[in-house]
């Protein structure tokens, strides 16, 4: 299954300016410090950002962390996207479900397995 397939809800960097009321560059700068992730995709190809990364107009509080950790085990930001919303019967469910829920220890304890 690809990326698209597995991410229901997508956003560009507009839309999600304006549903969190952050400026466009604003959101730009969330890309560059690992905040959240995208990448370009479409027709056209455009940015877009999974939506789950959100809750309540604010980016989720330990996405940063994970993303970090999966970029010190070598994943780029497709990759780290495919991985946060593969299912894992582990878990049991997504790593992003469980982030959402409040349970990064785990999330991150699994991600930083994935560098060895």
């Amino acid at each position: 299954m690809n990326t698209e397939e597995l991410v229901q809800d997508w956003a560009t960097l507009p839309d999600i300016a304006e549903s969190t009321g952050l400026g466009i560059m604003q959101v730009r700068r969330l890309l560059e410090d690992g905040a959240i992730c995208g990448y370009k995709h479409g027709t056209p190809k455009v940015m877009k950002v999974p939506t789950a990364f959100f809750v309540d107009g604010s980016v989720l509080t330990p996405l940063k962390g994970t993303l970090s950790t999966l970029r010190d085990a070598g994943f780029d930001d497709h990759e780290s996207i495919a991985w946060l919303f593969t299912p894992d019967e582990s878990l049991p469910g997504r790593p992003i479900d469980l982030l959402r829920a409040g349970n990064r220890k785990e999330v991150r304890r699994r991600a930083q397995a994935l560098a060895f």
